[in-house]
């Protein structure tokens, strides 16, 4: 696991007061871990920047980049909640006026709404007298993810504080080796599909096998990331329990996934709640060659598509230079 993040003693010694933080895309659930799992992915980010202001609110002053219709109050917003629950716990006679820069788009399972909560809280931390450990701003995280999804589950926040994959509990982050060669093709089709729609798509019984069966798969995939085992990983990443109750929102999903098995996926599912589809490789080649065949199976259904291929083990949020704002992904 990566050390506690903190900011150099320089830094701190000159009290700033304003800073910017990107925080990545992610994978969530990671198909077989169900709010508990998830994983970064390079190549699509949303930037927060933070100013330390002497008025003890959160303001937000503008959103910015490919999503402009979110909330400007910030009890409503992911970013602004996560920074009043940072604030209150700390007891901050100061405030903080953030401007989010958006370049993951929202209802894309790519953890849009948690990327712009913890960028936030990354920059705001480097603002802060004495910086928190990363793993303390977990749980400002989950005050922030819940306004959007309305549960605090960190199978995104999660990776996103710490890199790579990560089991996220209620109060705990666990970072898993993974060997530097396996690669992630996700493929987001241009099609919005709510969270919440998504989770309500769950709604329903549960046949006691089928959590059996779940369970026994989560092990595998945990396992054989431990060991660097991807015969271990092939035979466990089957989502039996959330997939296929979400697999009828996802436009020619059953086409898209068997497009990343055809090239040798160790398994492929929903990431997050979806539309995007993500498939887990050995090599770098391979995913990059399944993210064409992907894109492909979703042309058919008559959708553009972006594709992302990126380490499994993909990039924490870390500080920034200020910088324009990206294209949407």
């Amino acid at each position: 696991m990566n050390a506690p993040f903190a900011v150099k003693p320089s830094m701190t010694a000159q009290r700033l007061q304003a800073a910017s933080a990107i925080a990545s895309a992610s994978v969530g659930n990671v198909g077989v871990g169900f709010d508990i799992l998830g994983h970064c992915i390079a190549g699509a980010s949303d930037r927060a920047d933070v100013r330390r202001i002497d008025t003890p609110i959160v303001r937000i002053a503008s959103i910015q980049g490919c999503v402009d219709v979110l909330p400007t109050d910030a009890a409503q917003n992911t970013a602004g909640a996560a920074l009043m629950a940072l604030r209150k716990a700390l007891g901050l006679q100061h405030g903080f006026e953030l401007t989010l820069h958006k370049g993951i788009a929202l209802g894309s399972g790519m953890g849009g709404s948690a990327a712009s909560c913890v960028a936030a809280l990354v920059a705001a931390n480097a603002l802060l007298e004495r910086p928190l450990p990363r793993e303390s701003l977990y749980g400002f995280a989950l005050e922030g993810e819940a306004v959007a999804s309305g549960g605090r589950h960190g199978d995104n926040v999660g990776p996103m504080l710490m890199g790579g994959l990560v089991l996220a509990t209620r109060d705990r982050l666990v970072r898993l080796p993974v060997p530097a060669s396996w690669h992630c093709a996700l493929v987001h089709p241009h099609v919005v599909l709510e969270t919440r729609k998504a989770r309500a798509a769950l709604a329903g019984d549960y046949a006691l096998g089928e959590f059996v069966a779940q369970s026994a798969n989560l092990a595998l995939v945990l396992a054989g990331c431990w060991r660097g085992d991807a015969e271990l990983v092939r035979e466990g990443l089957k989502d039996v329990l959330v997939e296929p109750r979400r697999a009828p929102l996802v436009p020619n999903f059953a086409r898209v996934k068997q497009a990343a098995l055809d090239h040798k996926a160790l398994g492929a599912s929903i990431s997050g709640g979806g539309p995007s589809v993500f498939g887990w490789f050995e090599h770098r080649a391979e995913a990059e060659a399944a993210a064409d065949a992907m894109r492909g199976a979703f042309a058919e259904a008559g959708l553009d598509s972006d594709t992302f291929v990126s380490p499994v083990d993909g990039p924490a949020a870390s500080l920034v230079p200020t910088a324009d704002a990206g294209e949407c992904a």
